[in-house]
Parts: structure tokens; C-alpha cells; sequence
């Protein structure tokens, strides 16, 4: 496992646990909003907290008692190959566990749903379909496996949500009718505000935090499909 670095304790990341966060590198999307460049474009690759899987399980050894769960975030932690045994050996030594992950790898998600492995699992949806190129970098996006993704989520085996990060610029509320529909019926939705920063894939110049206005637009769509739906950090 290529681990780019570690969060010791979060209160926020893993909905009603304390955990910590650990990032895997790589990703296999070119977001251009992503704040962890760092993690995903090789030439960005300057980590300094990067750690050995080994300094990691001999963390969580001395965190047991203390750390109810962990959540495994990236990049996309779904891209690694063994992420499945990397996992299991959270999940052996009593831990629960997060998967954030951008849905385009359906096979790898559901084995980990299918062996228990997972405890929550956290889904970006980046926008309408027909956005996705522009959202996540990519001339060809691999939206019929996101899809998928979607569908399995919603069959309701594991707990989950949806997140979609809106940036002023990239997004508009006639885009979430579509997203609406795709996910409707989820139990959990949340808006996330861009955060302007400079370790980000595109060029931040030309991205900004949503406005209330845009945001409260995006909301009344959203809430046809998803009535619980939250603007994060507002719940």
C-alpha cells in the first residue's frame, strides 16, 4: 500500500466515530478542484508525511482503545491494488472503517461490502453525466462504472452517502436535476463548499467558493430527489 500520509485524529471525517485518516497516493481522476494534488499528480508528489505500512499498523497498535475507526481516503484508495488486504487488516485489529472513493472501480467496492470490510462509504458524485469530462479531468470518464457504484450503494447493504463539491464556476442547479434522479432514494447527501487553496490540480484562479445564492439554488433541486439533504458543515 503507497501510503501519502496521516491524519492521527479526526472528529469529522468518520460520521459519529473518532478516527484517523489515511490517505493513499494516486488517483485515476484529474479533478481540476481536488485539493490533494499532492497525492494524485506525480510531478506534485512532495509529501513529507508519507509513512511505511508497517509505521501505520504499528500506530493503530498504540492507538487501540482510543481510535474507534479509520478512514481510508486519498487520492482514491480504490485504484490500489491491494486495498482489499490493507483493509482486512484494519478491520483485524477491531477498527471500523471509511472508504471515500469517486465510484469508478463497482468491482473492488462491492467485494469489500460483500466481505464485511467495510463500515461506511463515502461517494462523490461530481456532477450531471454529461459534466463529468470537464469535473474530473478526463476525455473519456468512466461513468457507466460510477453508475454502478451509485446503484450498488443505494441497494442499501452499507451505510453511505453521497458529497458533491461545488465550485462557483463548474457548477449550476440545472445540472443536480440529473444528479437528482441518479441518486434518489439516498438516505444521506451532502453539498461541500470548494475551499480556495493552492495545492489544487486546475487552475485556481479560475475557481471560487459557491455563493449562499448558488448553493440555496442547488439545495432546492437537490431536496426533490433527497429531502435530507445538508450543505456540510450547516447540519
Amino acid at each position: 500500500m503507497i501510503i501519502g500520509g496521516l491524519q492521527k485524529l479526526t472528529l469529522l471525517d468518520f460520521p459519529g466515530y473518532v478516527a484517523c485518516t489515511v490517505f493513499t497516493e494516486g488517483c485515476n481522476f484529474r479533478c481540476p478542484f481536488c485539493h490533494n494534488a499532492l497525492l494524485v499528480v506525480e510531478e506534485k508528489k512532495e509529501f513529507d508525511d508519507k509513512m511505511s505500512e508497517e509505521d501505520f499498523f504499528e500506530f493503530l497498535d498504540k492507538r487501540k482503545g482510543k481510535l474507534d475507526g479509520v478512514c481510508v481516503s486519498g487520492g482514491e484508495p480504490l485504484v490500489q491494488p491491494d486495498i482489499k488486504n490493507f483493509i482486512r487488516k484494519i478491520k483485524d485489529k477491531g477498527f471500523l472503517v471509511k472508504v471515500d472513493t469517486n465510484g469508478s472501480f463497482p468491482e473492488r467496492l462491492k467485494e469489500l461490502i460483500e466481505d464485511n470490510l467495510v463500515d461506511f462509504v463515502a461517494m462523490d458524485i461530481k456532477s450531471s453525466p454529461d459534466k463529468y469530462s470537464d469535473l474530473c479531468g478526463l476525455s473519456n470518464p468512466p461513468i457507466e462504472k460510477v453508475r454502478q457504484s451509485v446503484a450498488l450503494l443505494l441497494e442499501g447493504k452499507v451505510k453511505y452517502e453521497f458529497r458533491t463539491t461545488v465550485v462557483e464556476e463548474l457548477h449550476e442547479a440545472g445540472d443536480f436535476e440529473e444528479v437528482g434522479n441518479w441518486i434518489a432514494g439516498a438516505p444521506r447527501y451532502f453539498l461541500q463548499k470548494y475551499e480556495e487553496t493552492e495545492e489544487v490540480i486546475g487552475d485556481k484562479s479560475k475557481m471560487h467558493e459557491p455563493s449562499q445564492k448558488k448553493l440555496d439554488e442547488i439545495m432546492k433541486v437537490v431536496r426533490k430527489y433527497v429531502p435530507q439533504a445538508k450543505i456540510r458543515g450547516e447540519e
